[in-house]
């Protein structure tokens, strides 16, 4: 199924934007590890909606579990957890039964499924169910933590503002401590106040930005992931395009690397304290889809919000004539700024199932 996601462990999302509740079910994580609740809550606040550059749409995002935890510990059955819709408003979006927006799934998903979709924002298709999977996502982080692993990402552009990036050799955890929260996800403060001027004047406008978001990963083993189609790139790629509004993957130097020679990619292999280390980080960390060791860099390219309140050119699907919509109801100015979590949530599951085994290995937290 489409919405089933993993080998290791198994992710599957449920929910619509404007149904009573969004969750999942993920099977196969290590029982006995504990859930720091507290942590998961400020985890799943950083994408919440509400806030100075995001929808006006009010919702706590608080989960509730359902199966999976005995006592606080993961207790080997699946973990089934929901987030319940408390701001929902459908008849927002009746008309786009018929004038579908553009840049949305709605014309599509009509298609798909004959009619029977649920239209209201965007149903299965919203950015609403990017709250599970950044739940699920919350809990991977932990029990990579536990491992030594830490993942942390920024808004690395938005509209073509740039904020530092991350150092592809040398990011470590205390890159991710040091990184500002508000009201942006950024490095460099200077960089985060222009991106938030650039994304009121496009509001103002009534349109909106897109960007780029940065992730990396530090303290990964050397040798994890698989070749082919089995790669970490393939299974980190493959979550991030789960995640509607991204348009764009590139891990390294990515597309920049079509514009080197070798002698300037490749990544000379050298010993440092006894380990075997890269001088340089443009391949992202990854070789043959399998981890070198070095830090695992990747970006995620966000297109700007579909739903603007500028008038927009469509098509009327029962008369098939042309007409003009203008997107009412509540909207991000710039999907990128509350995706950071989400990013981070997807490389987490990722990176998870490319760790852990299928049966129970004891964990720090599992004492």
């Amino acid at each position: 199924m489409s919405s089933s996601w993993g080998e290791r462990i198994r992710l599957s999302i449920f929910g619509q934007s404007h149904s009573a509740a969004v969750g999942a079910v993920i099977e196969g994580l290590p029982a006995g590890f504990r859930v720091d609740m507290e942590r998961l809550d400020a985890f799943m606040k950083r994408r919440a909606p509400g806030g100075p550059l995001a929808t006006p749409r009010r919702e706590a995002d608080r989960i509730e579990f359902l199966s999976g935890l005995a006592g606080g510990r993961l207790c080997g059955s699946p973990l089934c957890l929901i987030i319940r819709n408390a701001d929902a408003r459908p008849g927002d979006y009746s008309e786009f039964r018929d004038v579908p927006r553009p840049g949305h799934a709605d014309y599509t998903s009509a298609v798909k499924y004959g009619g029977f979709q649920d239209a209201s924002g965007g149903g299965h298709f919203s950015g609403r169910l990017t709250a599970p999977l950044t739940a699920a996502g919350g809990v991977c982080l932990q029990i990579l933590e536990a491992r030594g692993i830490f993942v942390g990402a920024h808004l690395r552009s938005v509209g073509g503002v740039e904020d530092r990036a991350f150092d592809a050799v040398s990011v470590s955890r205390s890159d991710f401590d040091a990184r500002l929260f508000s009201p942006l996800t950024v490095l460099d403060a200077a960089a985060g106040a222009r991106m938030a001027a650039a994304i009121e004047a496009a509001r103002a406008a009534g349109d909106s930005l897109g960007g780029v978001v940065e992730c990396a990963a530090v303290g990964l083993p050397a040798g994890l992931g698989e070749p082919m189609f089995g790669g970490l790139e393939s299974g980190i790629a493959s979550l991030l395009f789960g995640i509607p509004a991204v348009k764009g993957v590139e891990f390294g130097s990515g597309f920049a690397a079509a514009a080197m020679r070798g002698s300037e990619h490749n990544d000379p292999f050298v010993c440092e304290d006894g380990a075997v280390r890269t001088a340089t980080n443009h391949a992202g960390g990854i070789l043959g889809g399998i981890s070198t060791g070095m830090p695992l860099i990747f970006r995620a390219a966000f297109k700007p919000t579909p739903s603007i309140a500028r008038a927009q050119r469509t098509l009327n699907l029962r008369t098939m004539q042309p007409t003009e919509l203008r997107v009412k109801g509540r909207h991000d100015p710039c999907a990128a700024v509350r995706a950071v979590p989400v990013v981070e949530a997807a490389a987490a599951v990722a990176l998870c199932d490319a760790l852990l085994p299928g049966n129970y290995e004891p964990l720090k937290g599992a004492e």
